[in-house]
């Protein structure tokens, strides 16, 4: 119904934005992401919206960019995962690490997010990790502010996985021996060195 709606930040509060469109502010429920990408008050912003309409609610969900709005609506086709719930995993972390916890399956971060147990996780990695490609992590925002460690670790696993599959390894293959060492090397070379020996059984 609502592609977007562009206005004037009114407030910011705890997991809600309101934007001032045509006179009318609306209350749009957001991430940590989007919160933190929102401009000070006063200042025109654009959110793509998604709206929610239930029996008890009618409630409007806004994203900073078009990246998030798309990993939301593939999180909340995942069986138990309500539109809020996706919210708090939206926010639990910067959206390229969180879909490149997807793709590699990576369920202890995945569950570090607010409401999300082991098994949640474990069926957002089953149902949505051949949904997410290089592209995703690639073209996704950063949203949050992510400790300069963090950002290094993920781009290495990131250009790890694109190399793999330069060299001919399917996406499968280079995410399940990635899986397995991530946490054993820094750099992208170390990590491709060390997925290589995993797949050749060394």
């Amino acid at each position: 119904m609502f592609a977007f709606i562009e206005g004037v930040v009114c407030e910011k509060t705890n997991g809600t934005l309101v934007l001032l469109a045509s006179g009318v502010g609306w209350q749009l429920m957001v991430s940590n992401n989007t919160l933190q990408a929102a401009p000070a008050a006063g200042s025109v912003m654009r959110c793509h919206t998604w709206l929610s309409v239930r029996e008890d609610a009618v409630e409007l969900y806004g994203f900073a960019t078009r990246e998030e709005k798309e990993l939301f609506l593939r999180l909340i086709s995942v069986s138990g995962v309500g539109p809020k719930t996706a919210l708090g995993v939206l926010g639990a972390m910067p959206l390229r690490d969180l879909n490149l916890a997807i793709l590699l399956g990576d369920v202890n971060a995945l569950s570090r997010a607010p409401g999300i147990g082991k098994k949640t996780a474990q069926r957002i990695a089953l149902e949505l990790k051949d949904k997410i490609s290089q592209a995703d992590i690639s073209s996704a925002a950063d949203g949050g502010k992510a400790a300069p460690a963090a950002a290094t670790a993920t781009d290495s696993v990131a250009e790890a996985l694109e190399a793999l599959t330069a060299l001919g390894y399917s996406a499968v293959e280079a995410r399940n021996a990635l899986s397995g060492i991530r946490d054993q090397a820094d750099t992208a070379e170390e990590l491709i060195r060390l997925a290589l020996r995993s797949m050749a059984g060394m």
